[in-house]
């Protein structure tokens, strides 16, 4: 009966989490940019926004409830489309480019997410899985003006840009389900191929040994993608009349390039959460200085609902109270009467697996605080200091602390299946 009113307590706790915004010289975190003649749109803070293309102050072009990302240019630059969630649903929008009141074009209840425009600039590409028999997507296409999708003739297929003359399209046929999974040569590494829209024949697949390919751009007689066949992510070209590949982005930070899509003489992409031109003529890229000043309701203290992300638990000694991990907080809930603690109180910091001592009186948990993961213990109302531990190199990934009886030692597992302890008396 204990345990059913603790979770039931849980279930109406909300945590109070803040996010520093200023003048600083921390990523803004920018995605998914698109270029134009003149601008530069791009997704941040789950908005679109817009920029002159040497940069400079941002300013809101689309905003709502929901999240709103992806944007892409069409080819004259008077229209962005987007992928909104407005009304609860994942799908298909456009907006004009100076501004003004966005037009939904899809309303299948499952999730249509816009992915570039058809070469004349009528219709707009997006994938659904809305007629798939299985997990992957297909792509279609949708008119600018509304009205009914029409599927690309492919079996399966996640992203794609159509050839200059439109016949043929490089696309990218399956899904990952961890695209962000470092150096990853499984079976769900990602080709690009071309394929004859006439008959939907395969008349080229871009050279690879099981690289990740993404993100086709076809420019002329060039396909530009992104791939990480030389390391992390970045800028490659294929020639689709010699039909050869070369690295045309030198990826010497070694951060990832996420997403790229080009525009009039340029590629746009993202990298580090700053977005980069790449010049087609001059083949030298840039970093776009860019701000952004708005009002921000996601970055003010406010209260999040985390019944949904419960991970794990205990119960006290005295079985009076329980202590739970949710949204990178420690939380202890009485068992009938009394007050929910945040004891961590870290929005920016991710805390998790608390355990609660034998003797009652501390909680300890592992904490990225410091930018890896280190034991920390404090006592359990949340007052006074906190003893932090660092668990030696290399650093690694931490699991299930397991107290002594006589709340003297710690045990715990990593990612290496090494098992430690940590003595607390010296």
């Amino acid at each position: 009966m204990a345990v059913k009113k603790m979770w039931l307590a849980l279930i109406v706790v909300l945590i109070s989490t803040c996010a520093a915004f200023g003048a600083d010289a921390k990523p803004l975190l920018l995605q998914t940019p698109t270029v134009s003649k003149t601008e530069i749109a791009f997704a941040y803070g789950g908005d679109i926004w817009m920029v002159a293309r040497k940069g400079g102050a941002a300013h809101r072009l689309v905003t709502g409830i929901g999240m709103e990302s992806g944007p892409i240019f069409s080819p004259d630059g008077q229209w962005v489309a987007f992928t909104g969630d407005y009304n609860g649903n994942t799908d298909v929008y456009v907006v004009p480019s100076e501004g003004g009141q966005p037009r939904r074009l899809t309303y299948h209840p499952g999730a249509d997410v816009a992915v570039g425009w058809t070469r004349d600039g009528k219709s707009v590409l997006f994938r659904s899985h809305r007629a798939s028999y299985s997990d992957p997507n297909q792509l279609f296409t949708v008119p600018l003006t509304g009205g009914l999708p029409e599927e690309i003739p492919l079996p399966m297929a996640e992203e794609g840009s159509f050839s200059p003359d439109g016949t043929e399209l490089a696309y990218v046929p399956n899904f990952q389900w961890e695209p962000f999974w470092q150096d990853y040569r499984g079976g769900q590494t990602t080709p690009i191929w071309i394929v004859n829209l006439s008959d939907s024949s395969i008349v080229a697949k871009i050279p690879r040994e099981n690289s990740n390919d993404r993100d086709p751009i076809w420019v002329g007689d060039t396909i530009y993608f992104l791939s990480d066949r030389n390391g992390p992510f970045t800028l490659f070209a294929y020639n689709t009349k010699s039909r050869k590949v070369t690295q045309v982005v030198d990826n010497k930070n070694r951060w990832d390039i996420l997403a790229a899509s080009a525009g009039p003489g340029a590629i746009a992409y993202e990298q580090f959460g700053s977005i980069h031109l790449y010049d087609l003529k001059s083949h030298r890229e840039h970093k776009v200085p860019i701000t952004v000043a708005g009002d921000m309701p996601q970055l003010r203290p406010h209260f999040v609902n985390v019944a949904k992300k419960v991970a794990n638990a205990q119960i006290s000694p005295t079985g009076q109270r329980a202590v739970f991990e949710a949204h990178g907080e420690i939380l202890t809930v009485p068992a009938e009467k009394g007050s929910i603690r945040d004891i961590t109180d870290s929005p920016t910091v991710e805390d998790r697996d608390p355990a609660w001592s034998p003797d009652g009186k501390s909680i300890a948990y592992f904490s990225d605080e410091s930018g890896e993961y280190a034991l920390h213990i404090r006592n359990q109302n949340g007052l006074g200091k906190v003893t932090k531990i660092n668990l030696g190199e290399p650093s690694s990934f931490f699991y299930t602390p397991v107290w002594s009886p006589d709340s003297k030692k710690i045990a715990y597992s990593d990612k290496r299946l090494n098992l430690w302890y940590v003595d607390l008396d010296h």
